[in-house]
């Protein structure tokens, strides 16, 4: 059985030294774990890298997988309903955001989103995708003027504002003067993001 432990330590090492920096002698070291374990489970630094992948997209679906799945089904009753469920989803990946664990798959996520490998094949298809297609049917709910293309480029954008506050987590404390995202930052954060969206799906073509 593969402890959290060492995929956890994997993640880390992975995602500040890169996979080539990163070195499965110190992460069984790390995490103590025998490096035949490595070898015996993973086949080496290649499928550990990959079971780090999955670890990710496993958690992001234990913490938005729910939520996603009822804001969808009760989004689709009404244009109203489907503008409050984005909403909701939205504020709920702002407070996966500003969990302290997202911190170390931020590394990951956002060196495969520039040197895309297989890794990023598997958070795309198993915690990327799911959400993005719950995006894309709410919006074509909410704003039915809007083709596929335009509901999908509007959910990327609006995703986008949520991955800020963990992607831009220094840019957004030096903006807003604080040292670190403390509880009301967060919720000034989420309180914006919230209005945003709804005004956003509120605007109409002219």
């Amino acid at each position: 059985m593969v402890s959290a432990t060492l995929l956890d330590t994997a993640i880390d090492q992975f995602g500040r030294l890169g996979f080539e920096g990163a070195s499965t002698r110190e992460i069984a070291r790390a995490s103590g774990t025998a490096m035949s374990s490595i070898t015996y489970h993973f086949g080496g630094k290649h499928g550990l890298y990959l079971a780090a992948a999955e670890h990710i997209a496993a958690s992001i679906r234990t913490l938005q997988g729910e939520t996603v799945a009822r804001a969808v089904a009760e989004g689709l009753e009404s244009d109203a309903a489907a503008t409050q469920a984005l909403a909701t989803i939205l504020d709920s990946l702002a407070e996966m955001m500003l969990r302290p664990e997202t911190e170390a798959w931020s590394r990951i996520i956002i060196r495969e989103q520039q040197f895309p490998t297989e890794a990023f094949d598997i958070l795309f298809s198993k915690a990327m995708q799911p959400i993005l297609d719950a995006f894309v049917a709410l919006i074509g709910r909410a704003r039915a003027d809007l083709d596929r293309k335009g509901a999908v480029a509007m959910a990327i954008l609006l995703f986008g504002q949520a991955m800020v506050l963990r992607s831009g987590r220094a840019a957004v404390c030096r903006a807003l003067g604080v040292g670190q995202i403390d509880d009301a930052t967060a919720m000034l954060l989420r309180d914006r993001l919230r209005a945003n969206v709804l005004c956003i799906l509120s605007e109409k073509p002219q």
